[in-house]
């Protein structure tokens, strides 16, 4: 009987194990949270990895997946000048917490049941640790900090496009120093959304702070690739070369690395010209040695590689022309590698049926350039007929066309086609392009003039020349003497721009300054400075257009700041470079008023010399005559007589006919070509 009641007693002893059994699972389970964590970290991978193969707009690629956070995801890579957007959504794979953040305390796991084989506790309540207090506030049922929860929502921002709430999530957070350790990818995706919000160089420069983190970052490769969106999206690309260039020493993404080495070449062909106008020789020569050490490493096949020929053509040219007499003897090696360069520049710009937009459009520009350097090398050699050749490759309305025409001008007058030369400077003094800047063609008119023994025509024209550049002369000499600062310059130039934008009128200072305005932009370097100047100006405008949450916050306040730092910068930059230019066009001006005062008292000597030899002879001499000349034109041409009206659809075709010259013209006195062609 005692045997019975004791298989009895292990009989329900065994039942309550049966039936206490699940219950015990069960809870123990419920209590496993890092077993849940791991099991949600689990299922946050595979959906990951589901959106990351999702497919993308056309040209698009997903982010690499070793990013933290949204990678710029470039496109592929994208011919030259045809701006590659970044995608407009983006993959993110949410990285793990740091090591050193503390997780949740809720995450403790339970303490170690005592006991063997059933793993009962069968302890006394005195004994056992008291049971963990759960909290719903206390639980990270993700497994991640409140901290990485807060970058988490910023990026989420981001994803739905929410840019400036994501940029207001990501400047709160670097605004604690105890995130120390996100603040690198929350300043990632603050420099993102300031981009996506076409604040492109405030993005600049949280990129830029990135990137002087170092290569130690994860972030730092794919910064380097967004420079080149920005490049693309501003005006001058010339801002982001210092950026480029301190990370020459780096190796950049592979679709990228070619469009760095052409912005590499410009950037030293930029600070070689620098280094020239300051007399630093040596520097300059280094600088243009990079630039042909750069062009040959990039491959013909790439859509950057006519662009960086052309910087090529352009530094051996300049190494030849230092020893212009030299190079005329011996037929300087440098010069014909210009020339071979440049002619490469054209055959690869051959406008092609499948190349069209902004391509096509960078092309065009680049072989008009071309043709311009082409046109300039042969006309230093003295070949003028070449030189013609190529300046008529230059097309009616492009923007080198006006500069092609006045060059052509000087070209025709050195073989003696004086018609053709008139011809073009009667379109540059249209009332189309009265603002435009060519005082050397009134002085180049006159002599003309003055070799057809059309002396009071030729003083007529000196005339007009000196009423109309003196008091340029004039203002130009007090600016230059002034003791101002680099940005003053700069300011000068300013405030006539403004009074062009706003239509406000102008009295006879104002006009004078506008054509020194529009003579110191000839300086294309000084251009686009100036038009970074006021695409800084346009982005800060930009600001009042974003809603009242992010327009007064702290976040603008600070790229506000931001922006008036680099506006201050590069006004410094654009005054010191209008300082120069206006310097450099005074000295020529002054040359060229000595130029149109020499030619006048040559033609009032000739003048004299008739009017002495006329009254000898008893008022019987001359020394012009009419000349035979003919109306006949090409069949694809119409002749109509010049009456001084001016048509658009004309510009360009005039053909000045000489009627009347010297009685013997191939005596006609050419001493002053040399000097007229200054």
């Amino acid at each position: 009987m005692m045997r019975t009641h004791r298989l009895l007693r292990l009989a329900v002893l065994g039942l309550t194990l049966a039936w206490t059994a699940p219950t015990m699972a069960q809870s123990f389970e419920g209590l496993d949270l890092a077993g849940q964590s791991k099991k949600k970290k689990k299922g946050s991978s595979s959906a990951k990895k589901k959106t990351t193969s999702t497919k993308r707009g056309k040209g698009k690629q997903t982010a690499p997946a070793a990013e933290a956070t949204a990678a710029p995801a470039p496109e592929t890579a994208a011919p030259v000048g045809n701006p590659a957007t970044p995608p407009t959504t983006t993959t993110t794979t949410t990285p793990v917490a740091p090591a050193t953040t503390a997780p949740a305390a809720a995450t403790k796991p339970a303490a170690a049941p005592q006991g063997g084989g059933l793993g009962l506790d069968l302890t006394s309540d005195s004994d056992k640790p008291p049971a963990p207090t759960m909290t719903f506030d206390a639980v990270d049922v993700s497994g991640k900090t409140a901290d990485r929860q807060r970058l988490d929502a910023a990026i989420s921002l981001f994803k739905n496009d929410e840019y400036e709430k994501a940029a207001m999530a990501s400047h709160e957070l670097l605004g604690d120093p105890k995130l120390q350790g996100l603040h690198t990818e929350a300043r990632y995706v603050l420099a993102k959304s300031l981009y996506r919000m076409g604040l492109y160089h405030s993005s600049l420069g949280e990129f830029s702070k990135i990137l002087a983190v170092g290569p130690s970052t994860k972030f730092f490769k794919t910064s380097l690739e967004w420079l080149f969106f920005i490049s693309r999206k501003t005006q001058n690309e010339t801002v982001i070369l210092d950026e480029i260039a301190r990370y020459a020493n780096y190796e950049f993404p592979e679709k990228f690395r070619n469009e760095f080495r052409y912005l590499l070449a410009r950037y030293h062909f930029v600070r070689g010209r620098a280094l020239d106008q300051v007399g630093q020789t040596e520097n300059a020569d280094k600088s243009f040695e990079e630039v042909k050490r750069l062009a040959l490493t990039i491959p013909r096949t790439d859509p950057f590689y006519p662009r960086a020929k052309y910087l090529e053509g352009v530094a051996f040219f300049r190494n030849g022309t230092r020893n212009k007499d030299a190079a005329l003897k011996r037929g300087n090696t440098d010069v014909l590698a210009s020339v071979e360069a440049m002619k490469e520049v054209v055959r690869l710009t051959r406008p092609q049926s499948g190349r069209t937009g902004e391509q096509a459009k960078l092309d065009k520009s680049l072989r008009e350039l071309a043709f311009m350097q082409l046109a300039r090398t042969h006309y230093g050699m003295q070949q003028n007929r070449f030189s013609i050749f190529y300046l008529n490759k230059v097309e009616r309305g492009n923007t080198q066309w006006l500069e092609a025409l006045f060059e052509s001008s000087w070209a025709n007058y050195r073989i003696g086609q004086y018609e053709q030369a008139l011809g073009n400077l009667i379109t540059l003094s249209s009332p189309f392009f009265r603002e435009e800047y060519f005082p050397e063609a009134l002085i180049l008119k006159a002599v003309i003039y003055y070799e057809n023994c059309r002396y009071r025509e030729s003083n007529l024209i000196l005339q007009d020349f000196e009423h109309t550049y003196l008091p340029v002369h004039d203002e130009l000499d007090s600016l230059v003497k002034k003791n101002m600062d680099a940005s003053e310059y700069y300011t000068v130039l300013a405030d006539v721009q403004k009074k062009n934008k706003d239509g406000l009128e102008k009295n006879g200072t104002d006009v004078l300054l506008e054509r020194i305005l529009r003579l110191a932009l000839t300086d294309q370097d000084l251009k686009k400075t100036n038009d970074s100047i006021l695409e800084l100006e346009g982005e800060m405008d930009l600001f009042s257009n974003k809603g009242d949450t992010f327009k007064y916050s702290e976040l603008s306040k600070q790229l506000l700041e931001g922006l008036k730092v680099q506006r201050t910068h590069l006004i410094s930059k654009a005054g010191t470079m209008a300082k120069g230019k206006l310097e450099t066009e005074l000295g020529a001006l002054k040359l060229l008023l000595a130029n149109g005062l020499r030619i006048k008292f040559e033609t009032t000597t000739k003048e004299k010399e008739f009017l002495e030899e006329q009254l000898k002879a008893g008022g019987r001499t001359a020394i012009v005559k009419k000349y035979k000349y003919s109306v006949a034109v090409a069949d694809d041409q119409l002749y109509w007589p010049y009456e001084g009206e001016y048509w658009r659809d004309e510009l360009g075709t005039y053909q000045y006919t000489m009627t009347k010259g010297c009685i013997e013209r191939d005596t006609a006195n050419r001493n002053i070509q040399s000097a007229g062609a200054m």
